[in-house]
């Protein structure tokens, strides 16, 4: 069930659980160089804009991400976030003379972006990211395990 307003981040000092998935849901993160940009983003948001980052997972076609803001602007970051690794992703895809899915995952990313005003050329992320406020110890913590075993539900690793 959605909240009343839609998804959103309305205290912006507390801790979130958010998703960012690839629009089709399409493996991008199956190649190390595309999970770079995001560690190197993620790596950035840390030293340049406070972010604090509690717990993360990169899955082949989205992230979980427990974070907070120590300026208290978390929408801002995120989606200053999505825009540098959604331009990134795609400019890397594009240059990997090896990524041989390249053709088919640029035109599906030019599709998504034609159907979405807010774009000019391409969309790599999905649009909504679903934040979801940690109001208490115990669902933060249900959040974190939830993290830590999606890939071994996934079948990627075996432990946590």
């Amino acid at each position: 069930m959605m909240p009343e307003g839609g998804y959103k981040i309305r205290n912006q000092a507390e801790i979130h659980f958010v998703s960012f998935a690839v629009v089709d849901w399409i493996d991008v993160f199956i190649r190390k160089e595309y999970m770079d940009i995001i560690i190197e983003s993620l790596k950035f948001c840390q030293t340049s804009k406070q972010l604090q980052v509690h717990g993360w997972c990169i899955m082949t076609s989205h992230l979980h991400l427990l974070l907070s803001s120590g300026i208290l602007d978390l929408s801002g970051t995120l989606r200053d976030s999505k825009k540098f690794t959604s331009n990134k992703i795609i400019q890397a895809i594009v240059e990997n003379k090896k990524e041989s899915r390249r053709e088919w995952m640029i035109e599906i990313f030019r599709k998504a972006g034609k159907e979405n005003s807010h774009n000019t050329n391409y969309q790599f992320w999905q649009q909504d990211n679903q934040p979801k406020e940690c109001y208490s110890p115990a669902f933060t913590v249900q959040k974190l395990n939830y993290i830590h075993n999606n890939p071994v539900v996934a079948g990627m690793v075996n432990h946590p």
